[in-house]
């Protein structure tokens, strides 16, 4: 990379800082495009409007590029970025506030301590994706308005009732029915959230995108972005192996109730388990840059 350090920091060129943010910019239009078009038509999407409505950031938050903490921008054009919140001057261009960052978002402190307990274990495989068939157990209220189970209501409850439920992961359970949550093996609860959150959970893998966005404008956008399209695939996973019939919109199932669903299901999960570990570390180094620039 072109530019200068001065011990800790790393200092980028004008151009050099606007052209990422340029492809920065662009990548995210490119992944935005279809949620704003049905946005302005005001049409919802099951698959794809998790991503903007369970996750809160908004598509324009997640536009803006920042370079994280530990970096400088140099040129003229950098005084723009002063009117932002945890911007400061600095002797060498515009950085970052770390330690005004670290004091106003104690969050950091529990993202830290959570992906380091995940990353300390081993991936645990073969749920299936049954938090999504519990969240319908027995129930004839649906979370997808006009989307048919694949199986019907009780070839549903049958799928839970046949598997050993095992959900880790608190936000996921908390969705379960009444009816479905005596069946899970564990009791996930915000408190016990690190742990039992495990690098194999296609749900905590997903929340990698909320810690990433947490830490902004502390992570560099562009691995905001790449926590998103991980979010994005793995959503996609879990709505194929969900109860919901999606064939309609172009998502061929993944029939967990079988045994070659089942191990669909499994080389998925275990792809993303190793995509997540590699996000998960550089987070936890980006954790790592901000507590240095703030020392």
């Amino acid at each position: 990379m072109r530019g200068t350090s001065t011990r800790a920091v790393r200092v980028l060129a004008e151009d050099e800082w606007r052209g990422r943010a340029r492809r920065h910019e662009e990548r995210v239009d490119a992944l935005t495009a279809g949620h704003l078009r049905r946005r302005r038509a005001g049409e919802s999407h099951p698959v794809e409007d998790f991503l903007f409505t369970y996750y809160n950031l908004k598509p324009a938050r997640l536009r803006r590029w920042d370079p994280g903490a530990g970096t400088v921008l140099a040129g003229e054009g950098a005084r723009e970025r002063l009117a932002d919140r945890f911007a400061v001057r600095t002797p060498l261009g515009v950085g970052l506030d770390a330690a005004a960052f670290l004091e106003a978002r104690p969050v950091v402190a529990f993202v830290e301590r959570l992906l380091s307990a995940v990353a300390d274990r081993p991936a645990h495989l073969g749920c299936f994706g049954l938090h999504e068939w519990a969240m319908v157990y027995r129930t004839r209220e649906v979370r997808h308005g006009g989307v048919p189970l694949r199986l019907g209501h009780e070839g549903t409850d049958r799928v839970v009732e046949s598997h050993r439920v095992r959900c880790s992961h608190f936000d996921a359970f908390r969705f379960f029915t009444d009816e479905a949550r005596p069946l899970n093996t564990l009791r996930p609860t915000r408190e016990t959230q690190v742990e039992l959150d495990q690098p194999g959970c296609l749900h905590a893998n997903m929340d990698l995108y909320k810690w990433a966005y947490k830490l902004s404008p502390a992570v560099p956008s562009e691995l905001v972005a790449d926590c998103f399209e991980l979010s994005r695939d793995i959503r996609e996973l879990d709505m194929r192996a969900s109860p919901y019939d999606l064939a309609d919109r172009g998502y061929a199932p993944v029939r967990i109730e079988t045994a070659e669903g089942k191990a669909e299901y499994k080389d998925a999960q275990e792809g993303f388990a190793e995509r997540g570990a590699v996000l998960r570390a550089r987070l936890l180094d980006a954790c790592r840059t901000l507590r240095d620039a703030a020392a």
